[in-house]
């Protein structure tokens, strides 16, 4: 029986869960903007207590490594690093997009072989971070990020129902929702309790991420703003 402490901080969503054999016993989540710091390590002590462990109980940390915000990510990795190496556990690092697919699937119930299942992360403007999945979370196309218009998935759209879903889907929606093939999931965003099943055959195969070395997968370069001060331009 493998007891999985899973974080989720990919984007606005903080979210905390335990799991026991892959299903989600107990979650904590908060959909306030920039509060991960905060919130984070609260979450994880309140879901232990409340379920009457010690972290010294946990099996394994499991962290979604992205893509997301630098940020989101850079909290929750750290935290989980943090984790794992104080209390010698073993890291497990789960796609943030794959976890969002399995979520959709879940969502939806299907099964139906010609189904597309398109997770989307917002990367500012109409770039999203996206990658394609079927019913049985097989990769259809690898994980990119990509500027929406109204040619996006054509091709997948021509004889599949693509379904979309995450905050990026939510901006594509009027690009995207005239085709009859298309599928919004609104208010769907990532969450921890995604990743319990794909933690919990991560953690039974050993696959495990090298604590001291293990870095998010941003996809790309963080950009740092120009500072908005007065009298600089």
């Amino acid at each position: 029986m493998a007891l999985i402490l899973n974080i989720e901080t990919s984007t606005q969503v903080c979210s905390v869960s335990l799991a026991i054999d892959g299903i989600t016993t107990s979650i904590k989540e908060s959909h306030t903007k920039n509060s991960h710091a905060e919130l984070l390590t609260i979450f994880a002590q309140q879901l232990i207590t409340n379920g009457g462990y010690e972290f010294k109980d946990l099996d394994a940390v499991a962290v979604s490594k992205g893509p997301g915000s630098y940020t989101g990510l850079r909290i929750g990795v750290s935290t989980a690093k943090g984790l794992c190496y104080s209390l010698e556990k073993p890291l497990i690092a789960i796609s943030t997009l794959e976890a969002m697919a399995l979520g959709m699937i879940q969502k939806t119930e299907s099964k139906i072989s010609n189904t597309i299942f398109c997770p989307m992360i917002d990367a500012r403007r109409m770039e999203v971070y996206s990658a394609l999945f079927l019913a049985d979370l097989s990769l259809v196309r690898e994980i990119k990020a990509e500027i929406i218009d109204e040619d996006s998935f054509s091709q997948e759209l021509e004889n599949n129902a693509v379904v979309f879903g995450g905050d990026g889907a939510t901006k594509c929606k009027e690009v995207l929702g005239e085709n009859k093939n298309t599928i919004f999931l609104d208010d769907f965003l990532p969450s921890s309790k995604f990743m319990a099943q794909l933690s919990e055959q991560k953690y039974q195969n050993k696959d495990f991420e090298d604590v001291a070395y293990f870095e998010p997968f941003y996809l790309k370069d963080f950009v740092a703003g120009i500072p908005r001060v007065k009298g600089l331009r």
